[in-house]
């Protein structure tokens, strides 16, 4: 696992995490992004997240309320960034 955290610079290992924290960033977008799978965004958020922070992180991607699972999404929601996203442009973050 740490071997995933030390291939990731600082700057995209901060991008992951706010966006699983994101309810309608999807995993697709981040694995879109970044290409790392479901299963790897968890391994990172439980590595790097407190104990009790990633419960309650789980518990909220397991919920109604998270849209994290495509299956989920209303089809109303055609876009995976939130409003306060740069444009995304070669699957690289726009300099802020």
């Amino acid at each position: 696992m740490s071997k995933i955290i030390n291939t990731l610079t600082l700057r995209d290992h901060d991008r992951i995490i706010e966006m699983a924290w994101e309810d309608r960033t999807p995993f697709s977008a981040i694995e879109y992004q970044f290409g790392y799978t479901e299963s790897e965004v968890i391994k990172i958020m439980r590595a790097t997240l407190k104990p009790k922070s990633f419960r309650l992180w789980r518990a909220r991607v397991q919920s109604g309320v998270s849209r994290k699972h495509l299956k989920k999404r209303s089809s109303q929601i055609t876009r995976f960034k939130c409003s306060r996203q740069r444009h995304i442009s070669n699957n690289k973050i726009s300099k802020r």
